[in-house]
């Protein structure tokens, strides 16, 4: 699966493709401009519905599925307690009830910001077609360093020994154990 950033001049808008074997990148596939402004309009309504209440930073994320909004969020982190309440999150968590379904294939996301790597690497897990965002990770870092995640970025890009949270194999066989049980299961 490949990733491409392009710009389609929607106010600073920015697409992020998840074009993989089969399917379509965000030049081949079009899209409604209108509806994909107003779907961002939505997920910015969302950032400041966050800031008003108090549930978290100022983060908005819609998934959209053949003209319709299938799913919504935004950041709950502070009043959920859990740093993992980014808006994207609550967004596919709703979008994944909504069409009682854990994949996404055919949605495409709008994000008042560009996604976190966890953000990214959920709606990776979901399938998603494609990731528009409103302003960039380094203009929020600009803004805010208590919400630059650059150094997530940079840890994920060196081998896990490296990465400043260790990782460490422990009790290998044991679950191997379990996934060789899940593994026949499966078949």
């Amino acid at each position: 699966m490949t990733v491409s950033v392009a710009s389609f001049g929607l106010v600073g808008l920015g697409v992020i493709s998840l074009a993989g074997e089969g399917r379509a990148t965000e030049i081949e596939k079009p899209f409604n401009r209108e509806r994909a402004t107003q779907w961002m309009r939505r997920a910015i309504e969302l950032s400041r519905k966050a800031m008003e209440l108090g549930d978290g930073f100022p983060f908005g994320s819609v998934i959209a599925k053949e003209g319709e909004i299938v799913g919504e969020g935004w950041n709950r982190s502070w009043v959920n307690r859990d740093p993992s309440a980014h808006a994207e999150i609550e967004a596919i968590r709703d979008a994944c009830k909504r069409l009682d379904t854990l994949s996404l294939e055919g949605c495409d996301v709008y994000a008042s910001a560009q996604p976190c790597p966890m953000c990214i690497a959920a709606i990776y897990w979901a399938g998603a077609n494609r990731i528009f965002f409103g302003n960039s990770a380094r203009d929020i870092a600009a803004l805010d360093p208590n919400l630059d995640a650059t150094f997530i970025y940079q840890a994920l890009t060196k081998p896990a020994e490296q990465r400043p949270v260790t990782e460490r194999e422990l009790l290998r066989e044991e679950v191997m154990e379990v996934f060789r049980g899940y593994a026949a299961i499966k078949k």
